[in-house]
């Protein structure tokens, strides 16, 4: 929008092109035989013409009025009407033209996929890098994975090409397909330097460079066959559930008649686990529809209903597998009915999701889906408590519900037995409870049997010590202390039933994020309620249930270190050592402790020493565990972890922690420093859980996502500040009132919490953890060992130290304790030593040393026998070969540099990889520079290239001894400076490097290196995160914009040059081509930020999809170029040249258009203030009209009264227009551009009124007739500074000093809109006319002045003679003013201030221009200041004329001596500007300055 001819012109064009398409359907029409097929055809013919008149009616409304805003938006409008309806009528033929292309392109994808993954499974022998060969293989087997649907999805597609749901199915494998290769195509050509086999090497980078050119046909494709379909996944999803539930009705009958068998390869266990893991799948992408459904989103909530679709479907396979394998009718009946009740209500709520993205308005839709989705997760809880061990999980579950029910009603079982006997009883029957617990944790990672049998046992062992606390409750003669027995055991009722729950979580999907810590936290809290419950019943001697409490604890922690193969908690591998540092202090102090008070009998304190030593071990044991898993998957030999958008594992953790600090919060027992611990807790996670949320939020490109992350984050932090103001009234008074409101606080705090988890578990945005292998687990071995050693001998420790606490003078029990505590001094010696020792990365960083100097020293070599020209050539590889290899090699480094830099600062646990991952690109770097240099007969240009290589080397030797001196510790300071230093001096050397051999390829002709950075650039459209300059801000869209626009506009330009050289010049086509290269990976990466930045997923798409179609043109312009240069005379690569530059040029408008709709709003205030403009140009126009007397009014009898309403009500409604607009630059696009069409409609009305109001004033009184037409103009002058600010400020942060301009001009307006209405009141009322006209004046020259001192460039061009003429008015305005001071007379008050205005403000703006042309700056400097002199001269003359007419009094002496500063100054600004005339002669000379007053 803005250019209206243009938009009249395209419209044209559409309207002849609907014509004949119009007219060719009527064709099609008159030919069918089929009458339905006939009248279809006619009908949207018809819509397509009908159309195509409103949009020519249109067009023809904004030809008339080319200026109006509200025209062009009709035109527009019609457009996207027309664009509809063509949609519409063309559907069909559009659609199956899309899918044919679609059903090509995946062909290629998965041919060119499987010569990759042979090129790949073939390099493997002779690969140097093996963790390199590691990554490539995971990659080739996830690819080979997706292989088989992708030719399904083409099979289905071909074999019934009208059906929806074969045309979907090859669209989501196609794009399920693109990721996973894209991968797959980066880890080939990263594999390739580290190939030793020069003709496997080639095979491999053929095949990837094949495979990345096919997925960008395949990635184009899909894009639009997605847009063509999009609109069917949500009655696909439900057509495929429907059929789903069809299925499963044929597995039961099957199943009845016996004839039901299990496939190849199907067996009972992997079938559960396959059902296990595929629920929490379906329960993910539920949660994905939920939000997208919610926001009325369609495109997405038909991706998340696909996505539950083929979730089920996979949970039907694994249900006909757990059917098949057992023998179990029983179990077949019930799994099956409980799949087909998820499938109907999985139906249901695709249903709702429809019906919520057709009325998103309707409030109740949040209500409607969370009820469908809430039935849905219960009929998966059934169908997953229908395996073989759930079953009987739940059953001991229901036993302890029940159990836990019975102690409500306080009956105390009968006995004969005494207290003592009972307790006795007590304590035996917790040591078996304890020992079950442990056997339902190991049980729960193995078969469902095993599990079975183990919860049974829980669950007896839990009966027994039921009975046992109830009969000892029911002997306890203490009604308080009673209470809080039943309490306890009730409590242990509740961590029984969540610790059966992590065991039925772990066996179902063992591989979930941190399932297996949750499931030993919950170990745990079960062995802390039986200790609390033994320490209320205990009455042995003190100190001893501290004894037997502290060992259960200590004991509970051992399978921590059995196998530490996830991460315990969130520290880092130092904040671990420190904490092995700190609990070794309090250890040794506690031990110390406990010898010193039980040789002095003090049993209380005694008591306390021993709850220490617990305290330290389990922290101590807890750290050893973290370090242990941090040091495996730190280790050269274990498979790297890859980060996902979010850590699913961290989320599942503070959810955890959350939870359980949620449980202390109610529990009554909980003392007051608990309650505070506690509230810290939550306070710490729910605080980490918000920032997650941002950072995710700004990096996905999933609008739905982005939303949800953000809402989910104030959800958590609304209930987190509503349970801190609980948990504060609670600290106030621990009343149950208090602590029920405090319980109830926490519910809100607990689901907000839960659902950002399972939003979270989306495979979406899952990390891959990291695998450790066994060499890992050797090098985990000291610390583990250690650890195990400190329990061993702290436990024996407390043993020994509980019969001192009884006979404290045994001397054989002394010796014991002192032998034990010194073998718990000696592993916590160990431990420290054997951390120390492991710190991640140190090895490998010496590995990198010594392998870097190896590099250097072979360079230097190569530098000797090249200045003694014995540089003998390499033959295995061509000059261009060995080129292209240097650059793959030295893109892989620098692709590590930030890694390394990261990981060196603050990630020890990642240091080792990235730093054998950026070595071992080294030497291949070396080699093929000594190569390229032996192909090179120039020495000096190979003494460059080795000099570079080596710099190279040297910049990488120094950050490796910089990052192994910072080692990953964040509190190493000292050592970050040194890793930023050699990380950008070696990004420095690798540019350097970059650019030598890009000028020599282009020199050389080479495109193979063009082409792969142009589709290394679509490749990363696809990214999250949006490209950010180093130590820079998020950026605005229009700033992404502006960038992307001077690259389209140079890619442009070299397309077109690239016609005009192909025939004249070929040899300069790859210096041309190196140029689009340049610009178009600009364009790419700048695209990434639009993306993110326009708020809008629609056009956000349109931009990725049209720049990744751009860069398809540029690979084919690249590559008809380099044909050309080749064959120079070849007639047919010449016109193919020409077409692949209109198609590139075709590319750029609509990548441009797609910008322009994500700026609507900055567009529209361009076209606002370009409108202002205008509306300022026909005011001065209108001004001289009424200064030369001949404004007259339409009609004789007009009065200003007639239109002082009309005035005031259209300025009351500029100034609501002024307030929308300021709030429109921190609002959407669309909310900007409706404020800034809004505003300019109200300012063209309200400079017609003023107009007609003027007019009506008479030509008897043109001044007072300037006078009001000035005061809207300074309106519409503010306005027009108003948009400008505002379209500065759009997108910018509340502190971006964009909005401090912003404040100002919107309070410049409001003043303005006063003084126009002030001057309204008092233009009639002729003893106050000419006072406000005054008043105007000044505020006009104040408003001039403030644009004068501004660095906005002069509005014209000027000589120093139009400076001198400018002069003249000011002496005449001088003298009328001081005529006018004297005469104090209202109408020569006016005409001095209206000739005053106009001779002030024009000869600002003449000065203005005049220093800007002059080149010296002094000159400048001097003229503007004597010109600002001249103006605030004037100023205060014209004040001093203010205070006469309004006090005639006042003294008037002063005038004179005002006016001769005035004509002082204005003889000095005459004599500037002689000079400067004279200055431009070309026989003057400089002349200082002193030399102008002579």
């Amino acid at each position: 929008m803005g250019n209206a001819s243009e938009m009249v012109k395209q419209a044209r064009i559409l309207a002849q092109a609907t014509s004949q398409l119009v007219n060719a359907i009527k064709g099609e029409a008159e030919e069918s035989q089929d009458s339905d097929l006939q009248k279809r055809l006619l009908a949207a013919a018809k819509l397509l013409a009908d159309a195509t008149a409103r949009m020519v009616e249109a067009a023809k409304g904004c030809a008339t009025s080319p200026n109006d805003a509200e025209q062009q938006q009709k035109l527009r409008k019609a457009a996207e009407d027309l664009r509809s309806a063509t949609n519409a009528a063309a559907q069909n033929a559009l659609r199956k033209k899309l899918l044919i292309r679609l059903e090509l392109a995946a062909k290629q994808a998965a041919a060119a996929a499987t010569q990759d993954i042979a090129a790949a499974q073939k390099a493997g022998s002779s690969n140097t890098n093996p963790a390199s060969q590691q990554e490539l293989v995971n990659y080739c087997r996830e690819t080979a994975d997706l292989i088989p649907k992708l030719v399904q999805g083409i099979k289905g597609s071909m074999n019934d090409p009208d059906n929806p749901q074969s045309q979907l199915a090859l669209i989501s494998a196609s794009q399920k397909f693109l990721q996973p290769a894209a991968k797959l195509v980066s880890s080939s050509k990263a594999a390739v330097p580290t190939v030793s086999d020069q003709a496997t090497a080639m095979q491999l980078g053929n095949a990837s460079k094949n495979l990345q050119s096919a997925l960008g046909e395949l990635r184009s494709a899909a894009g639009k066959a997605q847009e063509a379909c999009g609109s069917l996944e949500l009655d696909s999803a439900i057509e495929t559930i429907s059929q789903l539930d069809e299925h499963l009705k044929i597995i039961k009958r099957t199943a009845f008649e016996s004839r039901l068998r299990p496939l190849p390869g199907e067996t009972a266990e992997g079938s559960a686990l396959k059902l296990g893991s595929t629920s929490k799948q379906v329960g993910s992408s539920m949660a994905q529809l939920l939000s997208a459904a919610a926001q009325g989103d369609d495109n997405y909530t038909g991706i998340a209903a696909r996505d539950t679709a083929n979730s089920l479907r996979t949970l039907a396979e694994a249900v006909r597998g757990v059917a098949a394998t057992t023998e179990d009718r029983e179990i077949q009946e019930r799994i099956i009915e409980a799949s087909r009740c998820v499938m109907s209500k999985s139906i249901l709520l695709l249903e709702e999701a429809k019906k919520a993205v057709n009325n998103p308005n309707n409030p109740d839709n949040q209500r409607k889906l969370a009820q469908v989705a809430k039935a849905v997760s219960h009929a998966l809880n059934d169908c997953i408590s229908c395996l073989p061990g759930q079953r009987d999980v739940d059953s001991v579950i229901r036993v302890i519900s029940s159990k836990s029910q019975e102690l409500s009603y306080a009956r105390y079982p009968e006995t004969k037995k005494t207290f003592a006997d009972v307790q006795l009883d007590l304590n035996n029957t917790a040591a078996i409870l304890n020992e079950a617990t442990g056997e339902v944790v190991t049980a729960s990672q193995g078969p469902p049997a095993g599990l079975a049998h183990a919860s049974e046992k829980y669950g007896d062992a839990y009966g027994d010590f039921m009975d046992s606390g109830m009969t000892i409750a029911g002997l306890t003669k203490e009604g308080e202390l009673q209470g809080q027995m039943v309490t306890s055991m009730k409590n242990i009722s509740m961590v029984s039933s969540r610790f059966l729950l992590a065991a039925k979580s772990v066996s179902a999907d063992p591989n979930a994020p941190n399932a297996k810590n949750q499931l030993a936290a919950a170990a745990r809290a079960v062995t802390e309620s039986i200790n609390h419950l033994l320490n209320l019943c205990s009455t042995s001697a003190p100190g001893q249930k501290e004894c037997d409490s502290a060992l259960r604890r200590i004991r509970a922690m051992r399978p921590m270190l059995e196998n530490p193969s996830e991460p315990m908690n969130d520290a880092t591998y130092y904040e671990c050592l420190d904490t092995v540092m700190d609990n070794s202090k309090h250890l040794g102090v506690a031990m110390t402790g406990i010898a010193n008070t039980a040789k002095k009998g003090e049993l209380e304190d005694f008591g306390k020493a021993v709850k220490e030593v617990a305290d330290a071990v389990c922290a101590l044991i807890e750290a050893a565990a973290q370090s242990a898993y941090l040091v495996g998957i730190a280790d050269s030999s274990s498979e790297a972890g890859r980060p996902g958008l979010v850590d699913q594992a961290q989320f599942a953790r503070a959810s955890q922690s959350i939870q359980t600090a949620c449980q202390n919060l109610t529990n009554p027992a909980s003392t007051q420093q608990q309650v505070l611990q506690s509230a810290t807790i939550i306070a710490k996670h729910t605080s980490s859980l918000c920032n997650s949320c941002r950072i995710a939020s700004s990096k996905t490109t999933n609008p739905v996502a982005k939303r949800q992350f953000v809402q989910s984050a104030k959800d958590v932090a609304n209930a987190t500040a509503n349970l801190v103001k609980a948990i504060k009234v609670l600290d106030s008074d621990y009343s149950d009132t208090n602590r029920a409101h405090c319980a109830q606080a926490t519910r809100p705090l607990i689901d907000a919490v839960d659902n950002l988890t399972v939003f979270a578990s989306s495979p979406e945005f899952a990390s891959i953890p990291a695998k450790i292998s066994q060499e890992a687990k050797l090098a985990q071995e000291p610390i583990t060992s250690a650890g195990k050693t400190m329990i061993d001998g702290s436990c024996c420790m407390i043993t020994a130290a509980k019969s001192l606490s009884v006979n404290p003078k045994d001397p054989p029990t002394w010796q014991l304790l002192a032998a034990h505590s010194k073998n718990v001094s000696d592993s916590i010696k160990k431990l420290v030593t054997s951390i120390r020792d492991k710190a991640p990365g140190q090895r490998e960083c010496d590995e990198a040393i010594y392998k870097i100097n190896v590099v250097i020293k072979s360079l230097d070599h190569a530098s000797l026998s090249a200045v003694g020209q014995n540089l003998a050539p390499r033959t295995h590889n061509s000059l261009q070969g060995f080129q292209e290899h240097m650059v793959s090699t030295t893109n892989e480094i620098m692709e590590c540099v930030e890694d390394v830099r990261v990981s060196g600062r603050t990630e020890a646990e990642r240091l080792g990889h990235y730093v054998t991952k950026l070595t071992v690109f080294l030497e291949p770097l070396a080699d093929a520079s000594i190569g390229c240099a032996s192909k090179t007969m120039n020495t000096r240009r190979q003494m460059a290239l080795l000099e570079q290589t080596k710099t190279v080397g040297e910049c990488a030797l120094q950050l490796v001894h910089s990052v192994k001196e910072g080692g990953g510790n964040p509190k190493a300071t000292q050592a970050h400076e040194a890793i930023d230093e050699g990380a950008d001096s070696l990004k420095e050397s690798l540019n350097d490097l970059l650019d030598t051999l890009d000028e020599a390829a282009t020199e050389a002709g080479a495109v193979t290196v063009m082409l792969d950075q142009i589709n290394k650039a679509i490749i990363k459209t696809e990214d999250r995160a949006p490209a950010r300059r180093d130590g820079a801000e998020e950026r605005d869209f229009v700033e992404y914009q502006t960038n992307m626009t001077n690259s389209l506009k140079e890619i442009s330009r070299v397309a077109n040059d690239m016609v005009g050289k192909s025939t004249s010049d070929p040899s300069a086509l790859s210096v041309l081509s190196h140029s689009m290269t340049t610009h178009y990976s600009i364009v790419a990466t700048e695209s990434r930020g639009a993306i993110t930045s326009c708020g809008n997923p629609e056009i956000g798409q349109r931009i990725r999809q049209t720049v990744q179609d751009l860069g398809t043109a540029c690979v084919h312009q690249v590559r008809c170029a380099g044909d050309v240069q080749n064959s120079p005379s070849d007639t047919f690569t010449q016109k193919e040249l020409v077409e692949s530059s209109r198609i590139i040029n075709e590319k750029v408008t609509y990548v441009l258009s797609a910008l322009q709709a994500g700026s609507r709003g900055t567009q529209a205030c361009i076209n606002a203030a370009s409108t202002v403009s205008g509306i300022i140009g026909d005011l001065d126009t209108t001004i001289l009209f009424a200064t030369a007397g001949t404004l007259h009014p339409d009609k004789e009898q007009e009065t200003f009264s007639d239109h002082r309403e009309g005035i005031l009500k259209t300025a009351k409604a500029l100034v609501e227009d002024t307030k929308t607009l300021v709030a429109g630059a921190a609002s959407s696009q669309e909310q900007l551009a409706a404020a800034a069409q809004s505003a300019v409609r109200t300012i063209t009305r309200l400079a017609d009124v003023v107009k007609f109001g003027a007019a009506s004033l008479g030509t008897d009184n043109s001044e007072a007739q300037v006078l009001l037409i000035n005061a809207v103009k300074d309106v519409a002058l503010a306005l027009g500074d108003l948009i400008s600010a505002t379209k500065n400020a759009s997108g910018k942060n509340v502190h971006d000093p964009a909005m401090a301009g912003l404040k100002d001009s919107a309070k410049v307006m409001v003043t303005n809109v006063t003084s126009l209405l002030k001057t309204v009141k008092t233009v009639e009322d002729e003893s106050a006319r000419g006072t406000r006209a005054v008043e105007s004046a000044i505020s006009a020259i104040n408003s001039e002045l403030k644009s004068y001192e501004s660095a906005e460039p002069p509005r014209r061009k000027a000589k120093a003679e139009d400076l001198i003429n400018s002069t003249r008015p000011i002496t005449s305005a001088t003298a009328r003013t001081v005529a006018a001071g004297n005469s104090g007379q209202q109408h020569d008050a006016i005409v001095a201030a209206n000739m005053g205005r106009k001779a002030v403000v024009d000869m600002l703006a003449t000065c203005k221009a005049v220093a800007s042309s002059s080149e010296n700056e002094e000159s400048r400097q001097k003229l503007m200041a004597v010109g600002r002199d001249a103006a605030a001269q004037y100023t205060s003359l014209l004040q001093l004329l203010h205070e006469i007419m309004r006090d005639p009094s006042s003294p008037k002496s002063e005038l004179i001596i005002v006016s001769r500063r005035i004509a002082s100054s204005i003889t000095e600004l005459m004599q500037y500007a002689e000079y400067m005339q004279g200055e431009r002669g070309a026989a003057r000379s400089v002349v200082p300055l002193g030399a102008w007053h002579r």
